[in-house]
């Protein structure tokens, strides 16, 4: 598996996506459209923003909490004008139209803070640019966050890696609960890996209760692959007690699953190979197909007669 590759194109989308990679703008353009509606976590609100940029538009949609809508009363009842304002570290978002029942739209004005970038400098984090802040005011990337991930000592982590820790949820108490379980957690990418994927410290725990001792790399695959603690204890209930990772995944990757491995058995071919379990399901030896070659009379064949066959196109 390349995670390295993985991550990259999930980061460019993310680029893509919020214009980080467009030109500079002029402080002027900074203006579109805002969205609100109830969300289903206390006090907070489902908040979308639209933006007009060189090349495109950016739409970015999520829960913020209620509190950062300064002037704005979400519960007042009926129809009515709002005007409201969201402070941010990198600038300041001023809003205003219409509230109807705990749903509305309206227009915004996005005002970057002149001090914002040379504080970020000065903690390390360059290169941004005026799109750049702009999207790192919508992801609340503050100065007490970059300072502190800083100090959390995690390699790799540039301006591009900071907005993607937020997008991604990647906190300090994130890294510090994965230390716990063992973990270096000191890259960046494998940081925002494990966010996208999954690994969370619960899961790690549970692989480690299990028995197994899955590299870093192991675990992103393990959850992109659907190996779970559960999923571990069916197969080993079949009798096969695998404590090779990689075992694991390609069972994973090519289908080997109880249902599969009970009907083999059932055809008289008890507890096959781990190895040989694999090659049936990558060269199609299905319990549909041995039946159909002892319907021809080839009976008694073993499976390794079998994939061979299957191998060499005979049907």
């Amino acid at each position: 598996m390349n995670t390295s590759r993985t991550l990259f194109a999930v980061l460019l989308l993310c680029a893509l996506n919020l214009g980080l990679a467009q030109g500079v703008q002029a402080a002027e353009d900074f203006k579109g459209n805002w969205t609100l509606m109830p969300s289903g976590q206390p006090g907070q609100v489902r908040f979308g923003l639209m933006h007009r940029m060189h090349g495109g538009r950016s739409h970015h949609e999520s829960d913020w909490p209620v509190s950062v809508l300064q002037g704005l009363d979400v519960k007042a009842p009926g129809k009515r004008d709002v005007q409201f304002s969201i402070a941010r570290d990198a600038g300041r978002f001023d809003c205003q139209g219409y509230l109807d029942d705990g749903e509305g739209a309206g227009t915004f004005r996005f005002a970057l803070d002149a001090r914002y970038v040379e504080s970020m400098k000065s903690l390390g984090f360059t290169g941004i640019d005026d799109e750049k802040q702009f999207a790192m005011a919508v992801h609340d990337v503050t100065l007490d966050f970059a300072r502190t991930m800083k100090s959390e000592k995690v390699s790799g982590l540039n301006t591009d890696m900071l907005i993607a820790f937020r997008i991604h949820d990647v906190t300090p108490q994130f890294i510090r609960e994965i230390r716990a379980e063992g973990m270096t957690a000191i890259e960046a990418e494998k940081l925002i890996a494990y966010r996208i994927h999954g690994v969370s410290p619960a899961f790690v725990r549970e692989v480690r209760k299990s028995g197994l001792k899955a590299t870093e790399d192991q675990l992103v695959a393990m959850r992109i692959h659907g190996v779970t603690p559960e999923w571990i204890a069916q197969i080993r209930n079949n009798g096969y007690e695998l404590r090779d990772v990689e075992e694991m995944i390609a069972f994973r990757i090519h289908g080997v699953s109880p249902e599969f491995i009970a009907k083999v058995e059932k055809l008289g071919y008890k507890h096959p190979e781990p190895d040989q379990l694999v090659a049936m399901r990558i060269h199609g030896v299905t319990p549909e197909y041995i039946a159909g070659l002892r319907s021809r009379g080839m009976k008694n064949l073993t499976i390794d007669q079998m994939v061979n066959l299957r191998i060499h196109g005979i049907e």
